[in-house]
């Protein structure tokens, strides 16, 4: 590593797709990381609250809700280390609905509001399923734990009604009736444990989520990588560095799942379903970064996040990310 290379702190959770990023064997041009390999609410929070370090991995939400306010100091690169669909996130009481519309008019509780699985939850519920905000109950509390608060200003829409509950905790309510359906990132406890008195609400979630793939192109992002704005001005040549970096270490890791010769992974045929979702997907489009291979994706979130009051006001995928990372990676 150069003498004069600038030193940075990189805080992101454990992904093989950013191993060999962490561990040094893909190098950032120009750049000394020091990598911090942490629990992503543990980075959220430090990040969140004390903007403890030059680069990290962020909640999308709570990325595109300080974008839209007055002197956001954050910017991002359009990397996305965390991608997961959201059907199977519905939990209810085994004696509860069978059917996602069946939600209307329930008591529906959320660890946050500005949750980034919410975000979509509720854009599926509101643009698919056919259920508008106003049509349910929110109580917003910590999954398995009391005293979880909202980490970003929002702008609740006229007719919402969402309350908090500080003192108490969504998988205790669940059970006892306090709520009809939890819908979290996270497990209620009680799933986790195998209580057969909950369950989630779709079963063949996979197919549901197929489907929700085929039919409106979302392949939810979760995380997106965070950069504090200081460190860009005084230094704009790193966004693209960067990314390069984590495009390197995603494509050793793809690479990594399609070898032949050896079992990468502690997953039987994990090579036959590597197969299998390239069909899915595309082979162009896997696991993509970027800002045009991710449009539909983005378009559909920040159209969400607007309308559920996550952000304060309309944004384009062109207001979150460097200028420069976007137009150097077209399709």
């Amino acid at each position: 590593m150069a003498k004069n290379a600038l030193k940075l702190t990189l805080a992101i959770s454990d992904y093989d797709h950013v191993r060999d990023l962490m561990n040094g064997v893909v190098p950032v041009e120009g750049v000394e990381l020091q990598p911090l390999d942490l629990q992503v609410e543990e980075i959220f929070y430090r990040f969140l609250k004390f903007r403890e370090f030059d680069v990290c991995e962020l909640s999308f939400a709570k990325y595109v809700s300080l974008v839209s306010q007055p002197d956001c100091d954050v910017t991002a690169i359009p990397v996305f280390p965390s991608r997961v669909f959201r059907q199977s996130s519905f939990y209810v009481r085994s004696d509860g609905p069978t059917s996602i519309k069946e939600i209307a008019g329930l008591r529906v509780g959320i660890p946050e509001w500005a949750q980034t699985a919410s975000v979509y939850s509720r854009g599926y519920l509101a643009e698919t399923v056919g259920i508008p905000l106003t049509d349910i109950v929110w109580v917003q509390a910590g999954v398995n734990d009391p005293g979880r608060l909202e980490k970003v200003s929002l702008r609740i829409p006229k007719g919402v009604n969402y309350t908090s509950e500080p003192t108490k905790c969504l998988n205790d309510m669940l059970l006892s009736g306090e709520l009809d359906v939890v819908m979290s990132a996270h497990a209620p406890k009680a799933i986790e444990e195998g209580d057969p008195r909950v369950r989630r609400i779709l079963v063949d979630y996979q197919t549901a989520e197929h489907d929700y793939w085929l039919q409106t192109g979302i392949f939810p992002i979760m995380h997106v990588v965070a950069v504090k704005r200081s460190v860009l001005e005084n230094n704009p040549w790193v966004a693209m560095n960067l990314f390069k970096a984590f495009e390197e270490a995603k494509s050793r890791s793809v690479a990594r799942l399609f070898d032949v010769t050896a079992s990468r992974f502690p997953l039987p045929w994990s090579r036959v379903f590597a197969d299998r979702l390239s069909e899915l997907f595309g082979s162009d489009g896997y696991w993509p970064y970027g800002v045009d291979p991710n449009r539909t994706t983005i378009s559909s979130f920040l159209r969400f996040a607007y309308d559920q009051g996550v952000t304060h006001k309309p944004l384009e995928a062109e207001d979150l990310f460097p200028i420069g990372v976007q137009s150097s990676f077209k399709v």
